[in-house]
């Protein structure tokens, strides 16, 4: 008896949405036998790890505000993903978006106005799309792989970050530390709950899901990205512009990056530093396959993949276990729905072994 996979007649449905759910219960085992096998108490560790983050009004705040970017950006990469156009350099465009945004917050610097955080919310949008549109274009003029391009970008994007912190945008007053001056109260987001750091960021990414879901399901330019993800060849027959859906694809994933890098700087950091994202950009990606590219899934895998930077942040300090156990889950995370995808168009198949017969084997 061995075991075969068949390929199905169709696509499996409820795998699809189980599929998420069986990686994350084997990511939860596979942290079992890691602590395990690094001498802590499996029980004690998954506490510290994915409970105690959030065992009051101060932790719930601090995941539903690491997970604001990642809801925003995921949201923005699952439109331009429906339609097969790979933007992975969102890190870059995030990297961009708080650029611009602290551009417009130290021109206005010390001036007191409310169209601050509303003209750093445009800039940040800018920003994103500014970086997008340069693998879109060379995609739809060359032809050349959005994949490397976007993310070739991110490293561009650090760079032009670390020179601005390091030169002009270096705060004289911060003792030569790599970072901006502090912005002032009207460039930074107002708070939702007192004494915890959770702010506004976390409405606009709930207002970007509303939206995604709207505009994903029930607008005209969503099932056209649909139908190019699905079948190319029927959204060229049916006179869709598949040019204008990469570009479309590609800024909105921008638009939405930059976003989240202006919501950094004008939330919890409150200025520019070299190390703005923690890697937003790239979990956002994870984030959008696990909510299986639909906008409520996305902001549940949002609070799961906020839940594993909080871990890894208590197991850093409860387990002295080093900072790479947060990139760790997040990889076996997305090891076991990448196999667990497998069997959604296929399944496991029983088989019997043949017996060979006496000439054939020994030949």
């Amino acid at each position: 008896m061995r075991l075969e996979l068949e390929a199905r007649a169709e696509p499996s449905r409820l795998m699809q949405w189980f599929s998420p759910l069986i990686a994350a219960a084997l990511t939860v085992v596979a942290g079992f036998i890691l602590f395990s096998v690094l001498g802590r108490n499996p029980v004690e560790a998954f506490h510290t790890f994915f409970i105690h983050p959030i065992r009051d009004v101060n932790g719930v705040a601090e995941l539903l505000l690491k997970a604001s970017p990642l809801m925003l950006i995921g949201v923005g990469l699952a439109c331009g993903y429906r339609a097969n156009v790979w933007n992975i350099g969102a890190e870059g465009q995030l990297v961009l978006g708080a650029v611009f945004a602290t551009g417009i917050a130290l021109q206005f610097d010390g001036i007191d106005s409310r169209f601050v955080l509303p003209a750093m919310f445009v800039a940040g949008a800018i920003g994103g799309m500014v970086w997008a549109a340069i693998p879109a274009l060379l995609r739809t003029r060359f032809n050349t792989n959005e994949i490397l391009t976007s993310l070739m970008l991110v490293y561009v994007a650090n760079l032009f970050l670390s020179w601005l912190v390091h030169g002009p945008w270096r705060d004289p007053e911060g003792l030569n530390f790599p970072q901006t001056k502090q912005f002032t109260e009207s460039a930074l987001y107002p708070m939702l709950i007192e004494g915890t750091r959770l702010n506004a960021g976390f409405v606009i990414a709930l207002a970007a899901v509303a939206l995604g879901y709207v505009f994903l399901n029930r607008s005209f330019l969503g099932f056209q990205l649909r139908v190019a993800g699905l079948a190319d060849a029927a959204a060229r027959y049916a006179g869709f512009n598949t040019r204008r859906l990469v570009w479309f694809g590609m800024l909105i994933g921008g638009a939405c990056a930059g976003l989240a890098g202006m919501g950094e700087v004008a939330g919890p950091l409150g200025q520019l530093l070299p190390a703005v994202s923690p890697g937003y950009g790239f979990a956002a990606i994870i984030v959008a396959f696990v909510g299986r590219l639909h906008p409520i899934g996305i902001l549940l895998a949002s609070l799961l993949m906020s839940l594993l930077y909080l871990g890894g942040e208590a197991a850093q300090m409860g387990l002295n276990l080093p900072s790479a156990i947060t990139g760790l889950f997040q990889g076996l995370l997305l090891f076991f729905l990448l196999g667990s995808d497998v069997f959604i168009n296929y399944r496991i198949k029983p088989t019997r072994s043949k017996k060979l017969q006496p000439a054939q084997a020994l030949a």
